[in-house]
């Protein structure tokens, strides 16, 4: 992608700053084009269990909160000044998915080693052609556009391994993951099926009074006890699991599992600074 062009793009998704909150972003459908195929690219080229290092921020759902996403890069810095891993979930819900998906796929081609985007269960066409972002593609652009974004989702990796220790997902631990190469050896670009590995890495939830697997209040995956998540930890050699998903007003700790919380009507969202005290 032309870098003159991405740092204009740039430019524009970033000088809404202390405007009022919900103020579009005029881009073209072209340029949007652009940032999909160009980060498509990126994301193939770069593993499907990521692995990183710390320093780095780690971010839960963001669901078209752009204010908010914004107000997050004041506080903890702009790329490439931090490092950051997104949980997924960028898009549905809030009024500005548009905006919000595009300032993330600008910054991972502009800074693509620094900056790391996993998929959440609404980066799938089946849940965000009825949750938003549909409609919001169809109204200020076309529904070809939202086809364009749903190719890019299909691309997005699924997981994260920070030094070896932290293990990220968005949703959660499957019954059918045995080893981590699993998790490197999906394939993509793939849509998300009903059920299976890829399935529960971004629908599964931890659940702190169920031992074992559970069914799902959600009607989709399953729910995971303390002891799977020790269990996991120990046949690893991991220390801890990162994933987000859920809605609510606290930070939830299962065991050595950590839940980055999306409070909806309140519009934020948590962050872990993540070094090698883990701070929280």
């Amino acid at each position: 992608m032309d870098q003159e062009l991405l740092d204009d793009i740039l430019n524009r998704l970033l000088e809404v700053r202390g405007a009022r909150p919900g103020k579009q972003v005029q881009l073209l459908k072209t340029e949007i084009r652009q940032l999909c195929v160009a980060a498509k690219e990126i994301f193939l080229s770069q593993p499907n269990l990521l692995e990183l290092e710390a320093p780095i921020k780690i971010c839960g759902d963001v669901h078209g909160q752009y204010s908010d996403l914004l107000r997050l890069f004041e506080y903890g810095g702009h790329p490439p000044n931090a490092n950051y891993l997104f949980m997924g979930n960028y898009v549905d819900y809030g009024k500005q998915g548009i905006e919000t998906i595009c300032l993330l796929l600008a910054y991972k081609i502009k800074y693509p080693e620094n900056f790391f985007l996993l998929r959440g269960n609404h980066e799938c066409a089946s849940i965000n052609r009825i949750d938003g972002f549909y409609d919001e593609c169809k109204r200020r652009f076309n529904v070809r556009l939202w086809k364009v974004f749903t190719d890019c989702f299909n691309c997005l990796p699924v997981a994260a391994l920070i030094d070896d220790k932290v293990l990220c997902m968005h949703g959660g631990l499957s019954p059918d993951l045995h080893n981590l190469d699993q998790i490197r050896n999906i394939p993509r670009p793939t849509d998300v099926p009903d059920t299976g590995l890829l399935c529960d890495l971004l629908w599964a939830d931890p659940a702190r009074d169920v031992k074992g697997w559970g069914l799902n209040d959600r009607g989709v995956s399953y729910t995971f006890g303390p002891d799977k998540v020790s269990e996991f930890l120990e046949k690893h050699d991991l220390d801890l699991i990162c994933r987000s998903h859920q809605i609510d007003k606290f930070l939830i700790v299962v065991g050595r599992l950590v839940s980055l919380i999306y409070t909806g009507c309140s519009s934020l969202f948590h962050a872990i600074d993540f070094n090698a005290d883990v701070k929280l």
